[in-house]
């Protein structure tokens, strides 16, 4: 598992994005496995000092990513893993 940077968005650069880029390097280092059920989007809200409807957007943009995905009633996961391009 790889060392996951603090979460310090640049002046630059959208929060929801900084978020969403964020909850993706903790995918990445293995801090959270597929199929982990991520942290409700209010209480991430919290943790990331944000309004929720920030984190909300930070859910969408990881969604179209296919980082993770939603299931009505039972919350947000972690999505499976992906083969590489070129892997069957």
């Amino acid at each position: 598992m790889g060392d996951v940077p603090e979460f310090r968005p640049q002046g630059h650069e959208l929060l929801y994005v900084a978020i969403a880029d964020h909850v993706a390097a903790r995918i990445d280092a293995g801090e959270l496995q597929p199929g982990a059920r991520l942290t409700p989007e209010r209480e991430l809200a919290v943790e990331y000092g944000v309004a929720y409807l920030t984190v909300r957007r930070a859910m969408v943009e990881l969604r179209e990513r296919g980082r993770i995905l939603t299931v009505h009633g039972k919350g947000t996961f972690v999505a499976p893993d992906q083969p590489a391009d070129g892997d069957t």
